[in-house]
């Protein structure tokens, strides 16, 4: 993956994991659930995590991009 695939890959998994999280408290609030709780159920929650864990490598990998860029002998 280039530069650009992986900043829109980011973007998209960024987005729908804000989606989901705003999902969750917006149920919770119609259930009535306390807000720590439904903290509780965002923080760990899989699909979150999962998300969270993808972000990170996408993070990590234009990063590294980044530092290949700016030092070409690496």
């Amino acid at each position: 993956m280039n530069k650009k695939d992986l900043f829109l890959s980011k973007k998209l998994i960024a987005t729908y994991k804000e989606r989901l999280e705003k999902e969750i408290i917006k149920r919770s609030n119609k259930l009535r659930i306390p807000q720590n709780i439904s903290e509780s159920i965002v923080t760990s929650n899989y699909e979150i995590k999962e998300l969270q864990k993808a972000l990170d490598q996408i993070e990590g990998r234009l990063s590294l991009l980044n530092k290949q860029k700016n030092n070409p002998m690496f």
